[in-house]
């Protein structure tokens, strides 16, 4: 069985940092690239930052130079390191995994992330 478990989300100033975390199973880590995307309400779904099996990334314009995304491969974890959180960061974050050998794609549950004062 197949998941990706996103933790890290919460209530955060502008200003500030948060850091979330996914963890993969039940499928071959090294195999996937994967990605941070994000909702907010009322707007479409959003790719924010991308890293592939070796690690090459790359972000939105929105975030580049706030977020940075780090893969483990030995830990099938994927993180997103965001920092000067803005109000307009605030969203519900999805962990995806697309497998580049193939058709199979995955999406986590999602985390709440909130930039608030």
């Amino acid at each position: 069985q197949v998941q990706l478990v996103e933790s890290g989300g919460g209530l955060v100033q502008p200003g500030g940092s948060l850091r979330l975390s996914c963890a993969a199973s039940g499928i071959p880590f090294t195999f996937y690239a994967m990605a941070w995307y994000r909702q907010a309400p009322g707007k479409q779904r959003e790719l924010v930052a991308h890293i592939t099996s070796s690690g090459s990334t790359n972000y939105a314009d929105s975030v580049k130079g706030r977020f940075t995304i780090s893969r483990d491969n030995a830990k099938n974890t994927v993180a997103l390191q965001m920092s000067s959180l803005r109000s307009e960061d605030t969203a519900v974050y999805y962990c995806y995994a697309n497998n580049v050998a193939g058709p199979s794609r995955y999406w986590g549950q999602g985390t709440q992330v909130t930039v608030s004062s």
